[in-house]
């Protein structure tokens, strides 16, 4: 091939890579996809930087910041379903639960706090050169909050949940999950969401324990993938079984949060998050005392049970003798 032809190959492609750009941004415009439009514009702003056009680059990154930030404020990125092969991979869902419906230990908010922070400020951190936290590893018993704070996540932010469905993942698509996994962490970079991948330790279980084979190739894949996660959207890990998990994952996560038992002190503000205006109760030594060792998820089943009894008998209070028969119910292992 001559020279003199190689500038009108590099055009034509650059035409081609143009062309593919500006046809997403048509798809996300007509699905109603906010997000997945601005994702594209960005792509495109990331290639014209490097093609050397700075100005150009700079111009649409500002637009797509003025953009965003006209949106009304609380208004909640429209929820496009998944398509594809990725559509069997995940579930979609808009959460409505808010950040005051959550009851953790100090620490845990701060935590949690600090990566809603980092997540609204995400343009100036890169801008300098920093990266916000957008990869998580929650761990702890069942019933403590850790699927919670995903959806807290996402309300709070305004984005879309996507909840990695890993039987499906593990099961149905057996030899080819580490091609699943890339296109679920493709997707997280054009899509901005919260992705998350619960029971985790059945896709993060030592390797050691493992036989040499797909199992292995699964994990290596998952940190290679994690690792070059976009910050785009966030990715959350949770466990109830951090013991099996392989120690390299550790490392890849920009932040591990340990979740336990309801404290004394959080028994009450959970039953009487949900119990609102039923919950005048006088004795709650006696009901911090049958909560002992139960979850929070507990917690709340039991207040949804003792405020449907006291109502159905025509009273407008639950009181402590309610609550503690609901805990006990619970404590047994009742529905």
């Amino acid at each position: 091939m001559s020279t003199d032809r190689m500038p009108a190959t590099r055009e034509v492609r650059a035409i081609a890579g143009m062309a593919e750009h500006v046809t997403a941004m048509i798809r996300s415009f007509s699905a109603g996809d906010d997000e997945g439009f601005y994702a594209v514009a960005l792509q495109v702003a990331a290639r014209e930087a490097r093609l050397g056009h700075n100005r150009l680059a700079d111009e649409i990154r500002q637009a797509v910041d003025a953009s965003r930030s006209a949106l009304p404020s609380g208004s909640v990125t429209h929820l496009a379903q998944p398509k594809g092969e990725v559509a069997d991979l995940v579930v979609a869902s808009n959460p409505e639960v808010t950040l005051c419906d959550l009851v953790l230990p100090e620490d845990l908010m701060v935590s949690i706090k600090r990566v809603l922070a980092e997540q609204r400020q995400r343009t100036q951190l890169l801008d300098h050169g920093f990266t916000p936290v957008h990869r998580l590893l929650l761990d702890g018993p069942p019933g403590t909050g850790k699927t919670m704070t995903a959806s807290v996540l996402a309300h709070e932010l305004s984005l879309p949940l996507f909840t990695v469905r890993l039987d499906s993942l593990l099961s149905k698509y057996m030899g080819e999950t580490a091609g699943k996994l890339r296109l679920l962490f493709d997707a997280a970079a054009q899509r901005r969401g919260v992705y998350l991948f619960d029971e985790f330790d059945a896709l993060g279980g030592d390797r050691a324990g493992n036989d040499v084979g797909e199992a292995r190739r699964i994990l290596n894949s998952f940190l290679v993938f994690l690792e070059q996660a976009s910050p785009e959207s966030l990715v959350i890990a949770a466990t109830n079984h951090r013991a099996i998990l392989d120690r390299a994952l550790f490392r890849r996560f920009d932040l591990v949060l340990t979740y336990r038992l309801p404290e004394e002190s959080d028994v009450r503000l959970v039953i009487r998050g949900r119990l609102g205006s039923l919950a005048t109760v006088p004795r709650w030594d006696k009901v911090k005392k049958a909560a002992a060792g139960l979850s929070h998820a507990d917690l709340v089943k039991a207040a949804e049970t003792a405020a449907k009894n006291a109502l159905l008998r025509g009273d407008d209070h639950v009181t402590a003798d309610d609550l503690v028969q609901a805990l006990d119910e619970r404590q047994a292992g009742g529905a």
